[in-house]
């Protein structure tokens, strides 16, 4: 049973997880993830229980992007319906990889994250002086492939790898990849999400708790992109990360 203490917490992270994920477009599972493994949930029941919290983000977030008109439909859907047979595929790897392996791999994802949310504010501005060399599309659809893994497996969304290839290989900037990001997320979150719940995995309580946090924070964070400056929120979240990612490798490595 939750303490009213312990259920604010839960929609306090939810809340952060879902303005943060809104703001920089990587969806708020990169937040909810690390949280829900420290708790010392299994793989399938953080990956499904953080994937709730995203769909509820990216559904709200989408829907203020949607009544900005600031999603790019035409390039969105393309990838969005790519991505649903990864989240199909992921969501069954959940269910075969280890503990360890979960925390691990994990780590490295959120190292990369973080090199991706430090780097990215340059690197757009470098890739818009130059032009592309060879067609982006083909490559474009495996990354889509990909993040829809990396969306039901980790339960992080897959914005960590949509945003980056729409800001490298469309040439897009931020403002219109979030966006974007956002309504992609939300199709492969809730492609991953019924393929869990199918299965069993969701743990509602904290799901639940989580996504009614992540829902405000999602509409919130939207309409807050075109005001915010996104270097100190930058920078507080990879710091956090980083911390995050450090523990799960040293719980590995030495909680035996």
């Amino acid at each position: 049973m939750f303490d009213i203490t312990y259920i604010v917490m839960l929609i306090a992270i939810g809340i952060g997880g879902g303005v943060t994920g809104s703001i920089i477009g990587v969806g708020g599972g990169i937040i909810f993830t690390p949280i829900l493994t420290l708790m010392g949930l299994p793989p399938t029941q953080v990956a499904s229980t953080s994937l709730v919290a995203v769909a509820f983000t990216s559904i709200s977030s989408a829907t203020s992007y949607a009544r900005q008109r600031r999603i790019k439909y035409a390039i969105a859907s393309k990838l969005a319906v790519l991505s649903i047979p990864g989240a199909v595929l992921g969501a069954y790897l959940s269910t075969m990889i280890s503990v360890d392996y979960f925390k691990l791999f994990f780590s490295i994802l959120l190292i990369i994250a973080v090199g991706y949310i430090l780097l990215s504010s340059r690197m757009k501005h470098r890739i818009a002086e130059k032009k592309p060399r060879l067609n982006p599309y083909p490559l474009l659809y495996c990354c889509a492939f990909a993040a829809g893994v990396v969306s039901s497996l980790f339960g992080v969304g897959g914005g960590i790898i949509f945003v980056p290839i729409l800001l490298i290989l469309m040439r897009m900037k931020m403002y219109e990849a979030a966006p974007a990001s956002q309504f992609i997320i939300m199709i492969s979150a809730i492609t991953g999400l019924a393929i869990h719940i199918m299965l069993g995995h969701p743990h509602y309580v904290y799901a639940l708790t989580l996504a009614s946090g992540a829902f405000a924070g999602g509409a919130i964070g939207a309409e807050l992109s075109a005001y915010l400056r996104e270097r100190l929120l930058r920078i507080f979240l990879s710091v956090t990360l980083l911390f995050v990612s450090t523990k799960l490798i040293f719980d590995v490595l030495y909680d035996k």
